[in-house]
């Protein structure tokens, strides 16, 4: 997204929920400046929407340029997570029962990753991955016939919903409550979630519902194990540690979240970028099995499912001649750093065949890059793979997306295709 040498510095709100509400285009217009003039700026704290107390709310740094991101990443000992993870300041309980190992720093993030990543058991990823190309397969004959209708609905929601229900364990019963549940703790921030009420009370409320069903499945799963995640979980041990069933229920909740709403963005991102790009959807069908793994790296970049996310500093820092003090509130901008010119050729273009991409979609590397990235990338080759077979015509129309600082989320997706039997 070209920006004039001579332009100003646009005067926006970056921490505004109006400036999340605009087209992702439209913001890289005050991104692409920052990348250019202010690699690092500081900005007033971002719109309150839990109501927290003025005095208890940060400033923060703006970080927008790759190699910035990556290597902030890459430095826990110099940003930490353990004090904050979100771009809008949370309350530490909220933290505590929502972000798991996401907002921990070593060692307790070793020891808790180290457990939660003992029970993907060889037989379990091989289980999870044979049941993702099933499911696939099922949601797209099952939508086949529709010829349309909410793409979100009818696609992009069902599988990661399944994947994530199947993999942990969770009755058909509940599925439906949980996800509603996770929906909630990332749209709070859009005024037709909450209505009338305080967004802190829904929030806890959505919260509670995911805490209590996880905590209470993983005592019913230590008496009578199955063949699931949850089962796995509740017996990992490592040098005599085991996750304790908060600690389950924490995790629980941050994978119902990122297992489902990241992978469904994605999807519906995507499929309108191919409805845009007829010419890259030709290229990709022409051989599909051998062009989705590259396609899907595109996919990620392109959507950047999660634009934000932020760090602490531990100790002074310098960046970009700027002196940061212990203390200091950095946010990651995913999103900016995806159109990073520096770091990919003409970034606004869809380009299935980018060769490298090194996008930052999950994450920037370190000791937080995206426990559940392979899970995403199956999902996604699956979910394409077969609706590019079956109904290689359809197309997505203008999506309407959810206002949030956090989330790349498209709420509603129409699409149409000519019906199959």
């Amino acid at each position: 997204m070209p920006v004039s040498e001579s332009q100003q510095m646009p005067d926006v709100d970056l921490g505004s929920l109006e400036f999340w509400g605009r087209p992702a285009e439209e913001r890289d217009h005050y991104f692409a400046w920052l990348r250019r003039e202010a690699p690092i700026s500081r900005h007033q704290p971002p719109e309150d929407i839990m109501g927290l107390p003025d005095q208890g709310r940060m400033s923060y740094w703006a970080i927008v340029r790759y190699d910035d991101v990556r290597r902030i990443s890459r430095d826990p000992d110099s940003f930490c997570s353990g004090q904050g993870t979100q771009f809008a300041d949370a309350p530490p309980e909220f933290l505590e029962a929502s972000m798991s190992f996401l907002a921990m720093d070593a060692p307790r993030h070793t020891k808790l990753r180290g457990l939660v990543s003992s029970a993907f058991t060889p037989r379990q990823v091989a289980r999870i991955d044979e049941g993702i190309r099933v499911n696939a397969r099922r949601i797209v004959e099952d939508a086949a016939a529709s010829g349309g209708g909410d793409f979100v609905e009818l696609i992009a929601k069902r599988l990661p919903l399944v994947t994530i229900s199947d993999m942990i364990g969770v009755p058909e019963a509940d599925r439906e409550r949980v996800v509603a549940a996770a929906d909630l703790l990332i749209t709070t921030s859009d005024p037709e979630v909450f209505g009338d009420r305080q967004p802190i009370e829904v929030l806890g409320e959505a919260l509670w519902t995911l805490t209590e069903f996880a905590t209470e499945l993983a005592a019913h799963r230590e008496q009578n194990p199955g063949d699931d995640l949850m089962t796995e979980l509740v017996h990992a041990e490592i040098d005599g540690d085991r996750l304790t069933h908060a600690e389950i229920a924490a995790f629980f909740v941050l994978l119902s979240v990122a297992g489902n709403d990241t992978t469904r963005h994605t999807t519906s991102h995507a499929m309108r970028a191919l409805s845009l790009n007829p010419d890259q959807r030709a290229l990709l069908l022409q051989d599909l099995d051998g062009r989705l793994p590259s396609a899907v790296e595109e996919f990620v970049r392109w959507a950047s499912p999660v634009m934000t996310f932020r760090r602490t500093t531990t100790r002074e820092v310098e960046l970009h001649d700027e002196r940061l003090a212990a203390g200091e509130k950095v946010v990651l901008f995913y999103h900016s750093a995806n159109r990073d010119d520096r770091a990919f050729e003409d970034p606004w273009r869809f380009d299935l065949t980018r060769d490298p991409n090194r996008h930052l979609g999950f994450g920037g590397g370190g000791p937080h890059y995206c426990l559940g990235a392979s899970l995403a990338r199956t999902q996604l080759r699956s979910i394409f793979g077969e609706l590019l077979r079956v109904m290689p015509d359809i197309e997505a129309h203008e999506p309407e997306l959810l206002r949030s600082a956090f989330i790349h989320g498209v709420k509603r997706m129409e699409c149409t295709f000519r019906p199959r039997a």
